[in-house]
């Protein structure tokens, strides 16, 4: 089907990459969001662009490879300032069961070809981040081709681009009905704020609420419930140069005066009721311990956000045949994935072909 207008639902890192690759080839794209662009889960979450946590099938892995790669010639196309920090990644555990499957996977990655480094904790003290308490003997693993991304800024930057290119948006709007024809085929798109957009292609990158836009085309979508506290830390100078998984906590910079807190201890605390602001306090006490300097820093905002993940943990990514039109682009681990599955989805909506590296991701899986 030839695109003539297309109508991405959701403008989170996904839907921006999208929608970027489809009006800068010339396609009429107009981008929807309840929001405003890139503030949704993209702005929540750990924003860690990596493919070392992505062993469990070699496919993911490879595609999240060549989301990193994809990320660094973004970079070079739009620019990286604001967004783009490849700095590296560090990880190491405090008990020995975890440290032998860290050494293990870092094993398994150098025999992929992937970059592995093994330090001691006082390596990575004199050589990378200064501030740190890891103890000097314990093993620490660098991956120095990871990067940490500011996802609202790059949302925004590829946004400004595509509406330069001629696309549209319609933001603090929701899609509220989307009419099919007798030959199942997309028509139309009604938003809650009462306008209809004549469309013939829609993109689902809702994130969260992606079962929901599925529905509106009597498609099922199952999606996990897997919820994160995410807690930004404001500071008057930013201790760590680059995003770490330590044993209990992950830390990472977010600009000049703050970094992010994330833990998956903390998460398992959600479904308990805790308050998010003691979460908040929570992930700010164990950052201290790994971070000292992190002392002084004032907790600045928390969010309770669900992640996109469809329910067998891997990225629905292309066109669904019993609807003509509809394509969708939902995954947990978006900012990794972002840019290579925009170029990838929009080559397959202008060709009509997918492309190998999306053959373990395509959305029939998920049968009715």
């Amino acid at each position: 089907m030839k695109p003539e207008y297309v109508a991405v639902v959701g403008v989170g890192i996904l839907g921006a990459s999208v929608g970027w690759n489809l009006s800068r080839r010339g396609v009429k794209v107009v981008f929807i969001d309840a929001g405003q662009p890139g503030e949704g889960v993209t702005n929540w979450s750990f924003s860690w662009a990596n493919a070392s946590n992505k062993t469990v099938r070699k496919s993911y892995f490879d595609l999240n490879v060549a989301g990193m790669e994809a990320h660094r010639e973004l970079a070079q196309t739009i620019g990286p300032d604001s967004w783009w920090y490849p700095s590296g990644h560090l990880r190491w555990a405090d008990d020995p069961a975890a440290e032998r499957q860290l050494l293990k996977t870092a094993e398994l990655l150098a025999s992929w070809n992937y970059q592995v480094e093994v330090c001691t904790g006082g390596e990575v003290r004199r050589r990378l981040e200064p501030a740190l308490t890891v103890p000097d003997d314990i093993p620490v693993v660098f991956y120095p081709d990871e990067a940490w991304v500011h996802g609202r800024n790059l949302v925004s930057r590829l946004v400004e681009h595509a509406v330069a290119s001629g696309a549209e948006h319609r933001f603090g709007t929701t899609v509220r009905e989307i009419a099919i024809g007798a030959d199942k085929s997309i028509q139309s798109v009604a938003l809650s704020d009462g306008s209809c957009l004549n469309v013939n292609i829609v993109v689902n990158a809702a994130g969260p609420n992606a079962a929901d836009v599925a529905g509106l085309v009597s498609r099922q979508l199952p999606m996990r419930r897997e919820p994160g506290v995410v807690t930004r830390i404001d500071c008057a100078q930013v201790p760590v140069r680059r995003a770490m998984h330590t044993p209990h906590v992950e830390i990472r910079p977010d600009g000049d005066s703050s970094v992010v807190l994330h833990s998956r201890e903390i998460d398992a605390l959600i479904d308990a009721g805790e308050d998010p602001s003691e979460l908040a306090r929570l992930l700010h006490e164990s950052a201290r311990h790994v971070v000292p300097g992190l002392s002084g820093g004032r907790i600045a905002q928390t969010r309770v956000a669900n992640r996109p993940i469809p329910a067998d943990g891997f990225p629905s990514v292309g066109a669904v045949p019993s609807v003509p039109g509809y394509y969708e682009a939902v995954s947990h681990s978006g900012i990794t994935l972002g840019p290579v599955i925009g170029r990838l989805l929009a080559s397959e909506i202008l060709s009509g072909k997918r492309d190998e590296m999306l053959a373990d991701f395509h959305p029939e899986r998920f049968a009715p």
